[in-house]
This record gives C-alpha cells, structure tokens and sequence, in this order.
C-alpha cells in the first residue's frame, strides 16, 4: 500500500462527525426510547447508521441494521413486555451518553417469569446524518442475572 493509500484509508478510519446540538440530540433520544418501547425491533435499528454498531457490556457488537435488529428482538423475546424509559442525555464536549431503565418481565421461551428492571447507559457517537454510528452500551449484568432468578 502507498503511502497517499495509507494515509487515505486512516482518515477513513477516523472520520468525525459533526455533533448535533443537544435540542437535537434530546429529540432523537426520546425517538430512539420510543423506537424500543413499539416492540419492533425494525424501528430500533432504523435509529442506526446502515453500518453503524451496538456492542453491550464490552461484547461483540452487532454491526449493521440487519444485525441490530437480531439483537434488539433477542431483548422483546426474553421480555415480551419490554419498557424503556430515558433517565437522562449527558452531552459533555463530544461525548453524549444516553441514560434509560428497562423493565419486563421474563415470560419469554424458557423463561423465569420474574421481573426485572435494570439501568444502563449508551455511549453514543452520532454520523452527520443523525443515526447513531456506534453505541457502547453498559449495565450491571450481574444484578440482571440476579432480578432473572429472584425478580426485582
């Protein structure tokens, strides 16, 4: 590879989005919370640049709309009853994190039939056409497996 190649590919690499204004950003979060709680996972992903990723708790991520979606309806499977509620939207500089709390209760196939109700939050790098482009979501995986067996 050439140097001019090289250095064209790592610019590609690290293209920067331009950050919204937090009018802007607080109006997409509460589509992106309202996209989850409708059930269809379609709707989540479509909140998503056409690559753009989700990775939970430091797993793999799931990249791609279509992978998006398999991982959003993962969730409504193992909780048909699903509600996500935004706590906050932390813009700080370039860094935007979403806040929310999800509740439901596991009555999907080989579930507990206990409830659960969990808070995590997103890192969030936005693309320049409003769609998240990467999430890194976290939260206490631990305490979910515990409310799954005992309930919340």
């Amino acid at each position: 590879m050439s140097g001019d190649a090289a250095i064209g590919s790592l610019e590609a690499a690290f293209t920067i989005h331009t950050m919204p204004d937090t009018e802007q950003l607080r109006a997409f979060a509460e589509r992106y919370t309202a996209a989850w709680c409708s059930m269809d996972p379609a709707r989540v992903a479509e909140q998503y640049a056409p690559g753009g990723s989700l990775a939970i708790n430091d797993g793999p991520p799931a990249v791609g709309r279509a992978a998006i979606t398999e991982a959003a309806q993962g969730f409504y499977v193992a909780l048909p009853d699903m509600q996500v509620f935004m706590d906050d939207l932390v813009v700080e500089g370039d860094r935007i994190e979403y806040h929310w709390t999800f509740t439901g209760t596991n009555t999907g196939p080989g579930g507990t039939g206990k409830a659960v109700r969990v808070s995590g939050f997103e890192e969030w790098t936005i693309d320049d056409d409003g769609h998240i482009y990467a999430s890194l979501g976290h939260y206490d995986a631990a305490e979910n497996a515990r409310q799954l067996e005992h309930g919340v």
